[in-house]
């Protein structure tokens, strides 16, 4: 069985919906299925980095334990180094960083995370889903990404990217949409979060971005199981709880 680190980056002042994790899905706080998705992919151990009391007191929960980390980070990844140095993560321990707005993630998607940056020889690793609808391929809350032919990211854009020159306006075959999940050895988060936010970082608003612009190759594959989007908007969230109460079901 693989040795890896869930850690799930929780901030409460989200700009497009405010006390994101604290949003009920179900009758439950969004934070606590994230921690529940966790726990079910057989992580070593499961941990919430988060800012705010409100989140600590939505997760007493056996296995999960709530790192207090700073108001002032910029990314998940930052306010994971900043965990990795509390809880002294050895350099070479496999952290999964689950987004704290991914109340579906499958558990099989998780371990296979894990064992893509085992298997992969790069420093980051991160999951990718077809996507099959140009609503969404427009949609700057999706994230594209680009694939060298060894499967590993070239960019990464909220852009509908790549454009079809030849047919505009069509959906580009494939196209993939990012899902926000990395992986990564606690040594390269802390050498990742310790170099200052890039330029492409900047201006797409996308934390993957500063590893590529330094030279770091980051491993992709297509997710084994459904990823249903997360949440980022009221719209989300409803279509969330629609989920919920259709099935509830995840892998």
């Amino acid at each position: 069985m693989l040795d890896f680190t869930v850690a799930i980056p929780a901030r409460f002042a989200s700009t497009r919906l405010p006390g994101k994790p604290l949003l009920n899905i179900g009758g439950k706080p969004m934070i606590r299925h994230v921690a529940e998705r966790a726990l079910a992919a057989g992580a070593r151990d499961v941990v919430v980095a988060t800012d705010d009391l409100r989140i600590v007191e939505a997760l007493q929960m056996e296995s999960v334990t709530v790192c207090m980390t700073s108001p002032e980070h910029r990314s998940g990844t930052d306010r994971l180094a900043e965990c990795a140095d509390q809880l002294s993560w050895p350099d070479d321990r496999i952290i999964v960083n689950l987004q704290g707005d991914e109340p579906f993630a499958p558990a099989r998607s998780i371990l296979q995370l894990a064992e893509l940056l085992a298997d992969s020889g790069e420093p980051m690793a991160t999951l990718v889903t077809e996507i099959r609808d140009l609503a969404e391929f427009n949609n700057p809350n999706a994230v594209k990404v680009l694939l060298d032919m060894r499967g590993r990211a070239l960019f990464f854009s909220r852009a509908p990217v790549p454009f079809p020159r030849d047919t505009p306006g069509s959906l580009p075959t494939p196209a993939w949409r990012h899902i926000g999940i990395y992986a990564y050895r606690a040594g390269f988060l802390k050498q990742l979060s310790a170099l200052p936010p890039s330029p492409l970082e900047c201006c797409e608003s996308l934390e993957q971005l500063r590893a590529l612009e330094n030279g770091f190759g980051i491993a992709a594959a297509a997710a084994l199981a459904e990823f249903p989007p997360g949440v980022d908007t009221q719209e989300d969230l409803d279509r969330a709880n629609l989920f919920w109460a259709g099935s509830g079901a995840v892998t």
